[in-house]
């Protein structure tokens, strides 16, 4: 059985134990990234294509007449034709659950550093702000304390629930919103949360409902001096409805993990040099060690579970 990873590097920077992986009972080939020119090539003789952001189109899944298995190494199936591919008979499972502990811990990060302004902090004792000060201590930037605020959560899967019980050990009060247009007992509208938020914390997939959910209109409603912090994706907050929140001081600060470009290597209103109190991080909350090498193991699982005849994380 040929197995082939089109792109490694997405996932393996030398650093985790691919053994399981490599010496199964399999042939297996591996390419650090593939070009979408180079996929039918490289895809013709497998038996097993393993893909984290490679897509996988109906004319490519037809063009491989050895294809069972897509592995995404990856929860998100966007790149692969799921139907094309149940009409093929070609599996296609996922990886789920692996980054839980790493994205929830960046996500109190960033809420630790928006409300003890660390970077600014750090920023002023580099450039010598503290060895001027006739103070012992440097106190130019407000420093508020998580216990007794409140934390909302748009999004209430693993991740949206485990904030929310890492929040409530910080002593935060958790309020939780209701899905557009239906009624959920014990959840609240959006329009309530953003009213009573101190926090807003973003868990939600990105879909045509949601795309633009936190939009200008969504941004005016929310306390002022709260805070916004995003780990889901980019196309949820409208970015530049964000700055000038910002700007304003509507917002007295907003962390982000996403964009609705990445990378943007065309740049991003988000980037602009005079948006105060805003933490942007390279789509980095997922990629701890631990949730790497869990992604590593699920594939592996994934594809033994299939030569066994079982069913294990198949999405289509």
């Amino acid at each position: 059985m040929n197995v082939v990873f089109l792109d490694l590097a997405t996932l393996d920077f030398d650093d985790l134990n691919l053994a399981s992986l490599q010496q199964g009972d399999w042939h297996f080939s591996s390419y650090t990234s593939t070009e979408p020119s180079q996929v039918a090539g490289r895809i013709r003789d497998a038996d097993v294509v393993i893909v984290n952001k490679v897509v996988l189109s109906e004319a490519l899944l037809a063009g491989a007449e050895k294809l069972q298995l897509v592995c995404i190494a990856a929860t998100g199936t966007n790149n692969v034709d799921l139907a094309a591919a149940r009409q093929l008979g070609i599996t296609v499972t996922n990886c789920q659950a692996y980054g839980t502990r790493s994205v929830t811990q960046h996500v109190m990060a960033m809420m630790l550093g928006l409300h003890t302004n660390l970077i600014a902090y750090d920023r002023a004792v580099k450039q010598g702000d503290w060895g001027r000060s006739e103070q012992f201590c440097l106190l130019d930037y407000p420093v508020s304390e998580l216990a007794g605020k409140t934390l909302g959560l748009v999004g209430y899967g693993e991740l949206g629930q485990e904030v929310g019980r890492l929040a409530e050990a910080f002593g935060m009060q958790v309020l939780i919103a209701q899905r557009a247009g239906k009624e959920q007992p014990g959840r609240l509208s959006l329009d309530d949360l953003l009213r009573q938020a101190d926090v807003l914390s973003l868990h939600c997939p990105l879909t045509k409902d949601t795309r633009d959910l936190i939009d200008a209109a969504a941004l005016a409603k929310m306390k002022p001096g709260s805070f916004l912090i995003n780990t889901a994706r980019g196309g949820i907050v409208n970015e530049a409805a964000l700055a000038d929140a910002l700007r304003s001081g509507h917002l007295a600060g907003a962390a982000t993990d996403v964009l609705s470009v990445e990378p943007p290597k065309e740049g991003n209103v988000l980037l602009a040099d005079d948006i105060p109190n805003l933490i942007i991080t390279p789509h980095s909350a997922w990629g701890s060690l631990q949730a790497r090498q869990r992604i590593a193991d699920q594939v592996v699982e994934n594809i033994n579970a299939h030569v066994s005849g079982d069913l294990l994380r198949v999405v289509n």
